[in-house]
């Protein structure tokens, strides 16, 4: 039985209402967009923004005879833990908080591989704590929790999904959704739309990805799509060079989409095929349905269309970086589009409605693999700049111009937000047995250079950069965390020096910044008693800023 909360909530989101004060899915709401109406922080006054809490969490089961009280019954009492699982690892250590944390009636919920927690949004104050007890497998990240009504929900890298109560952080049940024993692991942030929760799931190996929609009050699989084709008569089958490569070719599904109610389609995004850097004969032809914006129907799961971006990837340049959906004028025309930054450094503009190219643009002016946009608008590969022997030059690198931290877009300045870098790397071959190699295998990797962090700012009507703010020092090997805009004309973001930047969102001219040491997830904004906070991790540590 739904709850009333859990009605509103489903209602309220699937007519793409956003509700203003609260973040409660991984985008904010299903345009991913991740643009906050509220205004009470803005240009004019956010250079008074200050800290107003912050709280560390901590990871793991509770410590052994762990009691309350402080020093000799002083002090507060003990954190409720509460410990599921069905391994016998226990996997400590500081967090890292890479997540979407979900912001609904003032309280917050975060978390990161096997571990969630609740805290009070006006404080910091941590309410309680769930760990679950794995198998073992990817410990890479958790991107997030989904919510509907008091009930939440988180996959586990042991590819199981956990629902609990949002109140006490009791497991009400589990589920597996994946097979461990075949390298699968999980960290999507499960999406909660209407009556069904979206998850997905993936693997460095060899095994197919695919996204499942469940029933959130019992878990059990209301339907699949795969990624690849799997049995004779599938479609896309034509574009492997075998069925045996076809279902062992991955196309993983790592981070949530965004849902269009008005044509009930879920759009994402997944990732690269396998294996990712030799070419066995198995894996001649484009390999659909890799390295593609795909749109599913919600009530069946069947796919209504799908773009494929990087035809035949030879870099695990995966397009699983969610989407953003938009309502705008495109050359003279209103049109309802998907906007798409690739790691591959090319950006894409779609019709949302029939998947219909519209536009492709380079953001990196260092790519250098491609040979051809051709007339569908995909990027077609220079063979020359697949891995070889003696070493290919490459910008790209592996991480990409982007990745999968989100990009954000403001329908107040009409601009599409994205960290980005410019690099290079040698790409040295390392199987050459015609065979090829497993899943990443294959290959080795030497970073060289990054010739420039940045924030920039993309014009979707002409694919242009329109403003770009190059951060200071000498790069990495990626680019920073994700991003946030709000009608206050703010764009919030992290840089590689570990400073959380305010930014005017039109012009690019930084207002504000605090030091953090290290932004670890895409900054979010939320507001309760009639105050607006800005919420940021900065690996364990949340912090909560606002106008005193």
């Amino acid at each position: 039985m739904k709850t009333l909360l859990g009605f509103v909530l489903a209602l309220g989101l699937a007519f793409g209402q956003r509700l203003e004060k609260d973040w409660p899915t991984y985008s904010g709401d299903y345009t991913g967009q991740r643009y906050s109406k509220l205004k009470q922080v803005n240009t004019a006054n956010v250079k008074s923004l200050s800290l107003a809490w912050t709280t560390r969490v901590v990871t793991g089961p509770p410590a052994p005879n762990a009691g309350g009280g402080g020093f000799r019954g002083f002090g507060p009492p003990p954190i409720p833990t509460h410990v599921g699982g069905e391994g016998t690892q226990d996997f400590g250590g500081n967090a890292n908080i890479r997540a979407s944390v979900l912001a609904v009636d003032g309280k917050l919920y975060l978390s990161t591989p096997d571990n969630a927690w609740a805290v009070d949004a006006r404080d910091g104050t941590v309410l309680w704590h769930y760990y679950w007890r794995t198998k073992g497998g990817t410990h890479i990240g958790n991107r997030g929790l989904g919510m509907y009504g008091k009930w939440l929900y988180m996959e586990t890298p042991d590819n199981y999904l956990v629902c609990l109560d949002a109140e006490t952080g009791k497991e009400r049940w589990h589920k597996q959704i994946a097979d461990f024993n075949r390298q699968y692991f999980s960290t999507m942030a499960p999406i909660v739309i209407g009556n069904k929760i979206i998850v997905g799931t993936g693997n460095d190996l060899d095994a197919p990805g695919y996204v499942q929609a469940r029933d959130p009050e019992t878990g059990e699989v209301s339907w699949t799509w795969w990624s690849v084709p799997t049995k004779k008569g599938d479609p896309g089958l034509e574009t492997w060079g075998s069925l045996e490569g076809a279902k062992h070719g991955a196309g993983n599904v790592w981070i949530p989409g965004v849902y269009d109610a008005e044509t009930n389609l879920y759009i994402f995004g997944t990732g690269n095929p396998s294996p990712a850097y030799t070419n066995p004969p198995s894996r001649d032809g484009d390999n659909l349905y890799t390295c593609s914006i795909v749109a599913l129907d919600m009530a069946t799961g069947k796919m209504k269309w799908y773009y494929q971006m990087n035809p035949h990837d030879t870099h695990d340049w995966d397009s699983s970086e969610t989407p953003i959906m938009v309502d705008g004028e495109f050359k003279g025309k209103q049109r309802k589009m998907v906007l798409h930054a690739d790691r591959n450094g090319y950006f894409w503009v779609l019709d949302r409605v029939t998947g219909e190219h519209l536009l492709t643009s380079k953001f990196s002016p260092t790519v250098n693999w491609v040979k051809n946009v051709n007339a569908k608008g995909q990027t077609i590969r220079e063979v020359s700049k697949d891995s070889s022997v003696p070493g290919t030059l490459v910008s790209p690198n592996n991480y990409g111009a982007t990745n999968w931290p989100p990009a954000a877009y403001s329908p107040d300045t009409g601009l599409f937000y994205v960290p980005t870098i410019d690099n290079y790397a040698m790409y040295y071959l390392t199987e050459t047995d015609p065979r090829g190699a497993m899943g990443l295998g294959g290959k080795d990797e030497q970073f060289l250079a990054a010739l420039g962090v940045y924030m920039t700012a993309i014009d979707y009507k002409t694919g242009k950069i329109a403003w770009q703010h190059k951060y200071p020092g000498p790069g990495g090997f990626g680019a920073p965390q994700g991003v946030l805009t709000t009608a206050g004309g703010l764009l919030f973001g992290g840089d590689n020096a570990g400073n959380l930047i305010a930014y005017n969102a039109a012009s690019g001219k930084i207002l504000w910044h605090a030091r953090l040491g290290n932004v670890s997830n895409a900054p979010q904004t939320y507001a309760v008693d009639g105050k607006q906070y800005v919420l940021v991790a900065a690996g364990d540590q949340l912090f909560a800023f606002y106008l005193q």
